[in-house]
């Protein structure tokens, strides 16, 4: 269906950013309010550097309020008019630029998304160094490259969201990542990042790591069996070992785990899973053994093993019934429904 509005449609990767505002009370300005003069000029800048694209064709000079420019510009109070708090920069195909150095220049940011800017190019600048209010940088969908900007957020102390997925980062992840005390959600996924998981990046309660999509290799650090974590997803990278002594188990806190596409090597007979567990995936490593009884009372609504090289019979009971012949596929010696029956002795 055509239209022929020049109204922007808010899409859905940002309604967690608009539910985030919502929840943290912000409220936006009057009219009549007119936003901090260095803010208005800062993001002038940021509109220029990005090629001046028609998505911000409403960010104009003549405009005095750049709090009422759009939806995407949120505004707090502050001394001299209300301060930039959050900014979303979305959904901007004829953009070919590198990353707007004028974006550090919006001193008061705690939120800054950019979704589906796939020509936004180029190293994260070094004038992020100055957003020291930053609490979420959820960035997805561009060309950005460099390294993971560590040294850049490092005086975000309030920092607890960082996103950089789905770009073109490369290099090891800093280690210093870690000294950042509030961070509790990374997701660093669909990069070309090398070398080892570092460990103890996350702290706080309900801790998501996504680190998919890479070439990490080396083993996953035990830490991240610990504490409240709610997801591990670091499937497709080269990693190697056996995290099974700490990944999983009765009091293990994890919801989803994807290790698929690895070159993880265990015995998966007597592994527990905890109750609570959702989303498992293992496909694609070497794992051996037999299918771990314990999964009889796990409730999931994904389960793959596919492509390993368990053998014996699939345990049949509970709820063992609600995965197909795919979850088993390309093992060694697997049988039992829903595959074929066991022959006699196995």
């Amino acid at each position: 269906m055509s239209s022929t509005s020049s109204t922007p449609v808010i899409p859905s990767t940002l309604l967690p950013l608009i539910l985030l505002l919502l929840l943290s009370g912000y409220t936006a300005p009057s009219e009549a309010a007119d936003c901090h003069p260095a803010d208005r000029a800062a993001l002038l800048r940021v509109k220029a550097q990005l090629g001046d694209p028609a998505r911000l064709s409403a960010w104009h000079p003549s405009s005095p309020n750049c709090c009422a420019w759009d939806p995407a510009v949120v505004c707090g109070g502050g001394a001299g008019g209300g301060r930039v708090t959050a900014l979303a920069l979305y959904s901007l195909p004829d953009v070919s630029a590198r990353v707007p150095p004028a974006l550090g220049e919006l001193a008061a940011l705690e939120i800054l998304q950019v979704d589906s800017v796939p020509g936004l190019s180029g190293p994260v600048p070094a004038s992020f160094a100055n957003l020291t209010r930053l609490r979420d940088l959820d960035v997805n969908g561009t060309s950005i490259s460099g390294p993971v900007p560590a040294a850049l957020l490092a005086g975000a102390a309030n920092l607890s969201t960082l996103v950089i997925a789905n770009s073109k980062l490369a290099g090891p992840i800093p280690a210093s990542l870690a000294a950042l005390p509030n961070l509790r959600y990374l997701d660093l996924s669909g990069n070309l990042l090398t070398g080892a998981i570092p460990p103890g990046l996350l702290h706080g309660s309900f801790r998501f790591l996504l680190l998919s999509n890479n070439r990490l290799t080396g083993e996953i650090p035990a830490d991240y069996g610990g504490g409240d974590v709610d997801t591990v997803d670091v499937s497709r990278n080269q990693l190697t070992g056996d995290p099974s002594p700490f990944l999983f188990g009765i009091t293990s806190p994890a919801a989803k785990i994807d290790l698929s596409w690895n070159q993880l090597e265990f015995d998966m007979t007597g592994v527990r899973f905890p109750h609570h567990l959702r989303f498992l995936d293992l496909s694609h490593n070497r794992i051996t053994g037999r299918v771990a009884k314990s999964l009889m009372d796990v409730r999931l609504e994904h389960f793959d093993v596919s492509y390993n090289e368990l053998c014996g019979e699939i345990p049949a009971e509970r709820f063992m019934s609600a995965h197909g012949a795919e979850c088993y596929a390309h093992n060694r010696c697997l049988c039992g429904a829903p595959l074929p029956p066991c022959s006699t002795g196995m």
